[in-house]
């Protein structure tokens, strides 16, 4: 009987250990090769300009071409294996900086200098199929043709007269950690009071939530009911798409201010490393309150929460009303679970349905990789939630 359980514990601690794997040759990270990622801010690579990306523990070179296509590589010229993101981009190709072999957007060498030409026919890098949207480039890595780019398409962030501001931080822990703490509703009440309480805080209430999630054609919808002081029920709704994407509503750093739907995409960088890129629409009100709302976003653009490790782990937070503050207390909680969460002996209670519920499906989508049957084909909401609502208790 202690033979059985002790096997259980351990076919348990490693189900739970392979959830946060990234690498190609790892079940998890064949499911996460199914779908686009966003691995940049496209504002960040210019026409004529190269630079390093990792994703999914990949090193790659995403490069912007002259007539303003973004490409990416693999970072490894085929022949001496130095890095490609530090050569020239020339029209659309980039050439290495080594002995000049250029490749072009697809990764077929089309140039080898010293040698003689046509040998480098035969020789190609891998290369990955490229999109932009919103002002993020996406990419896709898996096998054979990318699916229709339509599941991380929200709306809002369509329409005219909707201010988009974009930003990203890397957090030196997995990514996991960041879509299990998307679908756990009820640290808002608790994480998101540490330090100055701003207006996520404010308008959100310490209220413990009462919370109800269900799987959805593109992910999961969580729905968490607070009752305010004025006696009135509070649903706030997160739209969480497969396989790590959060869109909730969020107030603007003003009152009287439109809420801003918010976008959170936790990329994997590696299995330690987790890129947080996020979209904010802001409907536009007047143009004075437009400038201040853009000048607000502007000034937390370059904010880091690695850069005040220390700090925030002394707990000295941000003097900010919104998102370097939320960045910040979402910094202490998911980097202080570790750079892999211990998910084997941790103690969930009826509160973490969101995130037992988001571990099923995980393994279901590794089970069928691992079995060759066919995943869930994960589709856009046809009827996007209403994500802040309130009704008389």
């Amino acid at each position: 009987m202690d033979q059985q359980r002790n096997k259980a514990r351990e076919d348990f601690a490693e189900r739970m250990r392979q959830l946060s794997e990234t690498s190609a040759d790892t079940t998890m990270g064949k499911v996460l090769r199914q779908f686009w990622h966003p691995v940049a801010l496209s504002r960040s690579v210019e026409p004529g300009k190269a630079r390093e990306i990792r994703v999914l523990g990949e090193d790659l070179a995403l490069y912007r071409g002259q007539s303003g296509r973004a490409y990416v590589m693999l970072n490894r010229c085929a022949h001496r294996l130095t890095k490609l993101h530090t050569g020239w981009v020339e029209g659309d190709e980039l050439r290495c900086m080594y002995h000049g072999w250029k490749y072009d957007g697809a990764g077929q060498c089309t140039e080898r200098p010293a040698e003689r030409p046509g040998t480098e026919r035969h020789i190609r890098v891998t290369a990955y199929p490229v999109h932009e949207y919103c002002g993020l480039v996406f990419i896709y890595m898996g096998e054979g043709e990318p699916p229709a780019f339509d599941l991380f398409r929200k709306p809002k962030f369509e329409e005219a007269g909707v201010i988009v501001n974009s930003r990203q931080e890397i957090w030196p822990c997995n990514w996991l950690q960041h879509s299990e703490n998307s679908l756990d509703a009820v640290h808002v009440s608790f994480a998101h009071q540490m330090g100055r309480v701003g207006v996520f805080g404010e308008y959100v209430t310490a209220d413990v939530p009462e919370v109800s999630y269900e799987e959805t054609s593109a992910g999961i919808r969580q729905a968490a009911v607070r009752k305010l002081t004025s006696g009135k029920l509070q649903t706030r709704i997160s739209d969480w798409t497969f396989p790590y994407c959060n869109h909730v509503s969020v107030p603007s750093v003003k009152e009287g201010q439109p809420w801003i739907e918010s976008v959170n995409f936790m990329v994997p960088i590696d299995d330690t490393h987790t890129l947080r890129i996020s979209l904010r629409a802001s409907p536009s009100t007047t143009p004075e309150a437009d400038r201040d709302l853009q000048r607000y976003f502007d000034e937390c653009e370059s904010y880091q929460s690695s850069d005040f490790h220390d700090e925030l782990f002394a707990g000295i937070y941000p003097d900010d009303p919104l998102v370097r503050l939320t960045s910040a207390q979402d910094y202490v909680v998911l980097v202080g679970q570790g750079a892999i969460a211990d998910r084997a002996n941790e103690i969930l209670g009826a509160s973490d349905r969101g995130i037992a519920m988001l571990r099923q499906i995980l393994n279901r989508e590794m089970d069928a990789v691992r079995n060759g049957t066919p995943p869930k084909v994960w589709q856009r909401l046809e009827n996007p939630s209403t994500l802040m609502s309130y009704a008389t208790n």
